[in-house]
């Protein structure tokens, strides 16, 4: 396929007129006349934006990753495909080991043969604190355990990328320092001290889970995590959906921490794509309402999002004031990168996999594209 005449995202983080040729799925470098039979488009000076990366979500569509299914993996696949998002690293909750298992099951099983590819998996559950398990089951909570983490990661194929951590619970050091290597180890669902965070950082954690939610605040005499992150230049996750966090703070994340190390992600439950009522997140009930999605018997409790991470980045963008170059980075790029994939997802370089996102100025999608192949 050969797209001509779009404004396309480079990999400089700017926007440039030019035309991208995708030769056996991938970018190829530079112009080139059609071959017989390729599909020529005229972008008509839409955007073209590389496929985005979720590296935090739990579920769309009336499915949910800890369902451990392979029709909820495909059903997954598929709506985040149609949504722009061309590869997943959907998150587990706080369960047993014995139902992870069958989570890990499912992912090491699942093909990659239609819809988003499932590149990895965030292990969001059960090494977190039981004062801030936000929409975590405490019935399903552990202490960080490196053995459990490595028969996890076993049963898995090697796909679990990401695992989640409160520092300051009893074995979190050790765990951080025997699987610093392993995996990317981030702070989350945590009452941690800007020191204890800070020795967590040093001793090899490097990111944070949806930053600001279920963790300490800043204040001027208890700095907290949140600090701590920004010194030891750890990764941060945003979630963009309206409800999670204030534009106002977003747009501080964004200056601060800088476009280079924020990761914009969905935390998206069943209830995305669907219309408002019940349903459920890591078996306890929810109510969905709008954008908003809270535990049914707490409902000051935010349990998950309703909104898939195309959208966060289009509202991040819209609504909440962050440049569209700093936007399609964070959701992009910066999560490829995080989590290890970035050779072939994340950006429109030559090399990688043709993943486009065809978009207007209004940043509604008008084509999807994937490894060269119009899927929308």
């Amino acid at each position: 396929m050969i797209i001509k005449h779009a404004l396309i995202y480079t990999p400089e983080h700017t926007f440039a007129p030019g035309e991208l040729v995708i030769r056996d799925g991938r970018i190829a470098a530079g112009a080139a006349d059609p071959l017989p039979g390729e599909e020529v488009v005229d972008a008509g000076g839409l955007y073209a934006l590389p496929g985005l990366l979720d590296i935090h979500f739990h579920g769309a569509v009336g499915h949910d990753f800890c369902d451990g299914t392979e029709e909820s993996i495909q059903a997954l696949a598929d709506f985040e495909a149609s949504k722009g998002v061309l590869a997943i690293c959907p998150a587990t909750m706080t369960y047993s080991e014995e139902i992870l298992n069958g989570v890990m099951d499912a992912a090491a099983a699942h093909k990659n043969e239609r819809g988003a590819d499932l590149v990895g998996i965030n292990m969001e559950g059960p090494f977190i604190s039981p004062h801030k398990l936000g929409a975590q089951n405490p019935a399903y909570l552990h202490l960080p355990d490196v053995a459990m983490f490595r028969r996890l990661q076993k049963r898995s194929g090697g796909l679990i990328k990401l695992v989640d951590i409160a520092p300051e619970e009893e074995c979190a050091f050790d765990f951080i320092s025997k699987c610093k290597d392993e995996v990317r180890i981030s702070i989350a669902h945590t009452c941690t001290s800007y020191d204890t965070a800070i020795a967590a950082f040093d001793l090899g954690a490097s990111h944070m889970t949806h930053l600001y939610n279920a963790m300490p605040g800043i204040t001027h005499r208890e700095p907290g995590p949140i600090i701590a992150a920004l010194e030891r230049k750890a990764e941060v996750e945003l979630i963009t959906d309206g409800v999670h966090i204030h534009p106002a703070m977003v747009r501080f994340t964004f200056h601060t921490f800088g476009d280079d190390r924020v990761i914009l992600i969905a935390d998206s439950m069943m209830a995305c794509g669907l219309p408002d009522g019940q349903y459920s997140l890591g078996g306890q009930a929810v109510t969905v309402k709008g954008p908003r999605a809270t535990l049914t018997e707490q409902p000051g409790v935010i349990a998950g999002s309703a909104t898939c991470l195309y959208d966060c980045m289009k509202r991040a963008v819209l609504d909440m004031g962050v440049p569209l170059e700093s936007a399609v980075r964070a959701a992009s790029e910066n999560p490829a990168r995080s989590i290890g994939v970035d050779a072939d997802y994340g950006s429109l370089a030559a090399g990688r996999y043709g993943n486009v996102i065809l978009a207007d100025k209004a940043l509604e999608i008008q084509s999807v594209i994937q490894k060269g192949v119009r899927i929308l």
